[in-house]
């Protein structure tokens, strides 16, 4: 590759001159980390791409990645994109997760990608194989065999392929959908996620997200690499079982930067004792973007409250927007402004419908609500345009109910097999119709929900979010319910599904429920631990859980209360078949 080619691809400029002084710490046993210079990871991956081409792989492949948070998975990575390649990333097996679930996610991940190659973690060899031969998948193997197909060689940076990733969507709201991913998509989010952040080379990145999906893997891993900037990568599990090393990362080795979904900073309270946290100084903490999910107020209070007295500023809480078909980033909250939310009435919530401003735009419906607070996801970022649009895909004003669309140059190219799937989001020709509902006030974006995961009723739009943040509020840990909405039988449903619910629990749900979903027919199961699917990020795969309540496959015991309003209620019990 030329030096003109090397200069025009920043994804993969920093393996020309790879830095000795800075690189990754991967976590280790106890407390210790293994730090890889840049030197050393571009050594690797120079190898890996020998190894790449003498396998056969050539520009315009995909290479499957089966590896978990290592320097394998790193140099894999962007030895796929310097041959030319697409790699597209699959999370391995989690301890106890059920080997034939995961092997149909895989098993249709493959399929979807077609790979030229599944490059995966030498212990998961002979789990992986199987399900490869299944999809027609030609070749299984392990970073170590493809350095020893290199036999000592190193390649040199190829032209860019069509595509620089394949990235799944989490599959929330159904199957994961492969998006193709531009190499000008991803290097233009890369840069505006930089510039957003103000980052340089001296800015180090601390994050626990799993590096096989959108946050983790372009906004806590690609973006620090590509920026020549330290960065501690630990797996999620260390992170639950000891969210103070990840904090020490910040309070005690200057991390500087991170990304987390909401559910995080609510662990991190949860978990973490003020007295855990003596001698740390989390004055130099610049950045929390926090995303993927609904952002709560509460939640952001509470993590303040705990490092606050350690130097936390809450200025470093930056809620944002974003998904895999927009590369990741979309909106996000400038550097040093301060978070606020604005307090929206259920009665409000129509799509079309005026959500904030003008109080004498009609409301048809008044129910009395309590108003909730909705945090701003911030401004849209560098060359990204927001729209909020109605059904007909007309742009609404300010402060108007409607769907979410994004223009840009990171919207990804387009999906792989595209009739295989039926979510609502739409892509194509630069245009991303996201099946988001929100709406823009004072220049920033509020986002409600999934549009997949409301449901009208009696002319109002009730959404999954606001009906978890209702029964979770007072105290009902939000990893440990679920809510869903359908009709079943042609009568519009909610359930909420708890994981080994506490009575107070189910008596909180029975209360908002009726309040909030007046019109519906309400139904409250009580599921062993393990029930509620979620994807890498912690959103609950409603779809899937709505499915097996509607095939009586969900486990637990149901309590039905008849329709939101009424007090009679029935008791059974149902087990998955």
């Amino acid at each position: 590759m030329t030096e003109r080619a090397v200069a025009e691809s920043p994804l993969l400029s920093w393996l020309e001159r790879p830095r000795q002084d800075r690189g990754v710490h991967f976590a280790a046993g106890g407390d210790d980390w293994t730090f890889l210079s840049y030197a050393e990871l571009a050594d690797r991956t120079r190898v890996l791409l020998a190894g790449l081409r003498a396998v056969g792989v050539t520009p315009g492949d995909v290479v499957s990645i089966v590896e978990p948070a290592g320097p394998d998975f790193v140099a894999t990575l962007f030895a796929a994109m310097a041959a030319g390649a697409a790699p597209s990333p699959i999370a391995p097996p989690l301890n106890f997760q059920d080997r034939a679930v995961y092997g149909e996610h895989v098993s249709g991940l493959l399929r979807a990608a077609a790979p030229r190659v599944v490059v995966c973690a030498a212990t998961l060899t002979t789990a992986i194989a199987p399900l490869a031969e299944t999809a027609g998948v030609p070749r299984v193997l392990s970073a170590d065999e493809l350095a020893d197909a290199a036999g000592g060689s190193r390649g040199a940076v190829a032209d860019p392929g069509p595509l620089a990733l394949l990235q799944f969507t989490s599959g929330s709201s159904g199957r994961a959908r492969g998006v193709q991913v531009p190499h000008a998509a991803l290097a233009a989010n890369v840069a505006a996620i930089r510039r957003w952040l103000a980052m340089t080379p001296d800015d180090p990145t601390a994050s626990w997200l799993p590096v096989h999906h959108d946050m983790g893997l372009i906004g806590c891993l690609v973006t620090p690499v590509v920026n020549t900037s330290d960065l501690w990568l630990m797996p999620p599990e260390e992170f639950v079982r000891n969210p103070g090393r990840y904090l020490r990362c910040f309070g005690a080795r200057g991390a500087r930067l991170t990304s987390m979904p909401n559910f995080g900073l609510e662990y991190i309270a949860r978990r973490v004792r003020p007295e855990a946290l003596t001698g740390l100084d989390f004055s130099a903490w610049r950045a929390v973007i926090v995303g993927a999910e609904r952002v709560d107020a509460e939640a952001l209070r509470r993590f303040c409250a705990l490092l606050g007295p350690h130097g936390f500023d809450p200025r470093a809480l930056l809620p944002a927007y974003g998904l895999a078909e927009a590369t990741l980033a979309v909106t996000g909250l400038p550097l040093d402004e301060l978070y606020h939310a604005v307090e929206l009435r259920p009665d409000r919530l129509r799509l079309g419908a005026r959500a904030v401003g003008d109080p004498a735009e009609p409301v048809d419906v008044d129910d009395g609500g309590e108003a909730y607070p909705v945090v701003g996801c911030g401004r849209p970022l560098t060359g990204v345009r927001v729209r909020i649009v109605d059904e007909a895909g007309t742009p609404l004003p300010d402060g108007m109910v409607g769907e979410i669309e994004v223009h840009g140059p990171s919207v990804a190219q387009g999906y792989v097999n595209e009739a295989d799937s039926a979510s609502q989001t739409a892509l194509g020709g630069g245009v991303l119709r996201t099946a988001d509902a929100g709406f823009l006030h004072d220049g920033q974006l509020h986002v409600l929900g999934r549009l997949g995961d409301s449901m009208k009723v009696r002319g109002r739009a009730v959404f999954a979010e606001d009906l978890e943040w209702a029964i979770c509020r007072p105290g009902v840990p939000a990893q440990r319910m679920a809510a869903l909405l359908g009709h079943r039988a042609g009568t519009a449903t909610v359930v909420a599904v708890f994981e080994q619910a506490q009575p107070e629990w189910l008596a909180q749900a029975e209360r908002e429920l009726r309040r909030r979903a007046e019109g519906a027919q309400v139904v409250i199961v009580d599921a062993p631990r393990g029930t509620i699917a979620r994807t890498s990020s912690g959103k609950p795969k409603r779809r899937q859980l709505w499915q097996a309540f509607v095939d009586d496959r969900l486990p637990g015991t149901v309590v039905t209360t008849g329709p939101a309003g009424r007090s009679d209620q029935t008791e059974h019990t149902t087990t998955a078949s």
